[in-house]
């Protein structure tokens, strides 16, 4: 056999290098420091609502108790009179005991059990001095005190029964019962637990987030889990901040809130987690209060007695669970207010539209679908106002509507032709609201229950066209639309609206479609979550649209007569000013402004033409007037030739690649008989 020889190949694998470390020690710092300075001086007093509110609180409990004890204290004296004999006899026991160092036999007894002699000698003579001297003190305290009573006797015989008053009520205050006092508290109180840090971790591990759980049996720094800060007091209630453990969100605490709220034996309405704007998203924000939000007394709007507003900066308009102020900005805005029955959404509407009337510039538009008379306080300020869901409500609404349509255009023309120095970002700003001879103050809509006009047989298309473009051009022109109903659904809030509208105000929802569709898609399955709020939540919603995230807030509690005192306020502001136009000068908006849909359908059809698709139509009526008909399709066009007697059927026709097919259309000869018969009505009328 031949034996081979194989030599080393070049290409042989090399031996595994070390590996190498990933953290390098000689690494730089981000060189950041970020530093927090607690306050030299708590916020009640540098704050003037916060010490007055701690005045008050003190003064109120003050004032409370003085009247609560100084009705009963002739019971109180009778009762003290009579319980100064047992106080007497406890007196003269607790004296004698004194007198004779009762205090220390158990000790002499001791000495002589054990047979310590020395001991029991020390003790003895430890009380034979103690008794001399206690005797002493008492026979001086005799001799003095029946000295006293004998020259005020003499001298002054009225301090004599005032001392022998005190006395017996002394000698019966240490009569009484130590379960049954005479003189009790006035205020009851209900302690709260003080929030620690065993306290918020217990709550925590109670929302069964395994990684949360799993982090406390670790203990020490916990997966990231620590306290970033002491927990401190923050308004009425407590503040905690910490680092919940990597992959653990504050979104995911909030999911669980009542679970959470269980664990810190508080009311759910008490617990408030968030995030931290400032910090990382695994930073959480426990606020945790010592009553619910809807039990926590409100401090009092600042607009209520005095204050004048600007639409284009921000506005208080409510506070947070910490009852500090919250501000929103109207102008620029599309607003949706949603919720279910009698949870606020009204009241909510009426004082945006008041914080609009206390700008004297601004024009009002409020309408009352409901018809209830809820807005009826804006009436003095309005420029046109309707309460009622009657057909003549309704065509009162569209008519006004038409006349914000066609002041759009007017608007959009003039901002177009300013020069650019004047109007650069193409859009109304102060300056040019303050102009009055642009016309291009602020317009502010209000429509309650907004969805008897979108679902409104025969101008429910309009009227849904008209709103849909001021929700998407009007807030760059100073138009600005706000819609409230109690169903939030596509047909109730159309999606060009509920998609366009920037400030989004969700009061109690039932169920996550309505949350959606309120506060924007995706915003349940976020843990921005409407559903949550309970019944008795009134006024209390999610504001979105307004910062970076979407927050709770209790708006401001203004009711009819505090809203009309306002109004009375903004009426003398606007007369001052000029602005008094409209309904409030007992004018009503011009029926022959707007469009006219059954004119522009009949423009769009040629006179040869039997029957025309209402696809086909709403392309048509997109060319002839895009800016009304834009975002037209085929059954907005059944929708309104509907209204007025034409019926839709199948008609063939030919598509642009030549193929018959027979889809829905409408006859001209129908319209033209439409026509006539409303030419005839006017005629008639």
């Amino acid at each position: 056999m031949t034996d081979t020889v194989v030599s080393a190949s070049t290409d042989a694998p090399e031996a595994p290098a070390a590996p190498v470390p990933v953290d390098n020690p000689n690494l730089p710092k981000p060189g950041v420091t970020d530093e927090k300075r607690r306050p030299i001086l708590p916020a009640w007093l540098k704050d003037g609502t916060e010490f007055g509110t701690a005045a008050r609180h003190t003064s109120s409990r003050l004032g409370y108790a003085t009247a609560y004890h100084g009705l009963r204290l002739p019971w109180y004296g009778i009762q003290l009179t009579v319980m100064a004999p047992r106080g007497a006899c406890r007196f003269v026991a607790e004296t004698n005991r004194w007198l004779w160092d009762r205090e220390a036999a158990p000790l002499r007894g001791h000495a002589v059990r054990t047979e310590d002699v020395e001991e029991y000698l020390h003790l003895a003579r430890l009380r034979g001095n103690r008794v001399r001297l206690r005797g002493l003190v008492l026979v001086v305290a005799a001799v003095f005190g029946l000295g006293f009573a004998l020259w005020l006797y003499v001298m002054a015989p009225a301090f004599l029964w005032a001392f022998a008053a005190g006395g017996v009520m002394t000698l019966g205050y240490f009569g009484q019962q130590p379960d049954a006092p005479v003189i009790g508290p006035a205020v009851m109180r209900t302690e709260l637990q003080k929030l620690t840090g065993t306290i918020v971790l217990r709550g925590l591990d109670s929302i069964g987030n395994p990684k949360i759980s799993a982090a406390l049996k670790k203990g020490g720094d916990m997966d990231g889990m620590r306290f970033t800060s002491e927990i401190v007091r923050d308004g009425p209630g407590y503040r905690a901040d910490l680092d919940l453990p990597y992959g653990v969100t504050p979104d995911d605490i909030m999911e669980k809130r009542e679970q959470l709220a269980s664990g810190l034996r508080r009311k759910v309405g008490c617990v408030w987690p968030s995030g931290d704007e400032n910090e990382h998203e695994g930073r959480l924000v426990l606020w945790v209060g010592d009553k619910p939000m809807n039990e926590t007394t409100k401090p009092a709007w600042p607009l209520l007695k005095d204050g004048q507003v600007d639409l284009f900066r921000p506005v208080i308009f409510g506070n947070d669970q910490r009852m500090r102020w919250v501000e929103v900005t109207l102008m620029f805005a599309s607003i949706v207010i949603g919720s279910i029955p009698r949870m606020g959404k009204t009241f909510l509407l009426r004082l945006l539209m008041l914080i609009a009337a206390l700008d004297p510039r601004a024009w009002l538009l409020p309408f009352d679908l409901k018809g209830t008379g809820d807005l009826r306080a804006l009436e003095p300020v309005a420029h046109r106002y309707r309460a009622g869901e009657e057909d003549e409500d309704i065509e009162y609404i569209l008519h006004a509507l038409r006349e914000v349509k066609e002041e759009l255009r007017r608007r959009a023309k003039v901002i177009k032709g300013l020069p650019h120095a004047r109007c650069p970002e193409s859009k109304v700003t102060p300056a040019l609201a303050n102009d009055k001879s642009l016309g291009l103050h602020p317009i502010v809509i209000g429509i309650d229950e907004c969805q008897v006009v979108f679902e409104h047989e025969k101008h429910g298309a309009e009227i849904e066209s008209i709103c849909t473009d001021i929700t998407k051009r009007g807030p760059a022109l100073g138009i600005i639309g706000m819609f409230a109903t109690q169903r939030p659904d596509s047909k109730s809030l159309p999606t060009g609206i509920s998609a366009n509208a920037v400030l989004r105000f969700c009061l109690k929802v039932m169920n996550h479609q309505a949350n959606d569709m309120v506060l924007g898609t995706g915003a349940y399955k976020s843990g921005i979550r409407a559903t949550m709020f309970s019944r008795r939540d009134l006024g209390i919603c999610y504001l979105s649209g307004e910062g970076d995230d979407p927050r709770i807030v209790a708006s401001a509690f203004v009711d009819a007569p505090k809203a009309e005192q306002i109004v009375t306020r903004a009426r003398k502001m606007r007369e001052e000013y000029g602005n008094i136009t409209g309904h409030a000068l007992g004018e009503g908006p011009s029926a022959t402004v707007g469009m006219d849909v059954l004119g522009d359908v009949l423009a769009v059809m040629g006179p040869e033409e039997k029957a025309v698709w209402c696809e086909r139509l709403a392309d048509r009526l997109a060319q002839l007037r895009p800016d009304v008909y834009g975002e037209w399709k085929g059954e907005n066009v059944t929708t309104t030739v509907k209204a007025w007697g034409i019926k839709t059927d199948q008609v063939w026709g030919t598509t642009d690649d030549g193929e018959g097919k027979n889809r829905r259309g409408i006859k001209r000869a129908d319209v033209v008989a439409a026509v006539t018969r409303r030419e005839a009505d006017r005629l008639a009328a």
